[in-house]
């Protein structure tokens, strides 16, 4: 059974960095998409990066460039989103999704979501 699980919100400060997981259970990562989402109070759900199969990674937020990555480790079905220098405006929940092979910024697009992990970014 395919699915995705997030984990690794919490509460931190302005400029503080955290590290996202997103573990797969059924996947082949060689063979699908993971994308980041994030949706915060009042507002649509929007996409942020995405690493392909190939491991090529997009960003889709601008307002994360230079700060966000994304990498992957095949060994453990689990990849990863590194946030840096976090902004009060990153405050949402975040949320991991499958889709077979390549990126898309479109939610429309994944079949497989986790729940969810909060982040919230608050001095």
């Amino acid at each position: 059974q395919y699915r995705v699980a997030e984990s690794g919100g919490g509460l931190v400060q302005p400029g503080e960095s955290l590290r996202l997981s997103c573990e797969t259970f059924g996947f082949i990562l060689g063979s699908f998409a993971i994308g980041w989402f994030r949706q915060a109070p009042g507002k649509e759900r929007e996409g942020v990066i995405c690493i392909s199969s190939s491991e090529s990674s997009t960003i889709y937020a601008d307002s994360v460039k230079g700060r966000f990555t994304m990498t992957r480790d095949t060994a453990k079905n689990t990849v990863y989103l590194q946030m840096y220098d976090l902004k009060p405006e990153d405050t949402a929940v975040y949320y991991c999704a499958a889709r077979g092979l390549r990126c898309s910024a479109a939610a429309d697009d994944y079949s497989y979501w986790g729940q969810g992990t909060q982040v919230t970014v608050s001095s």
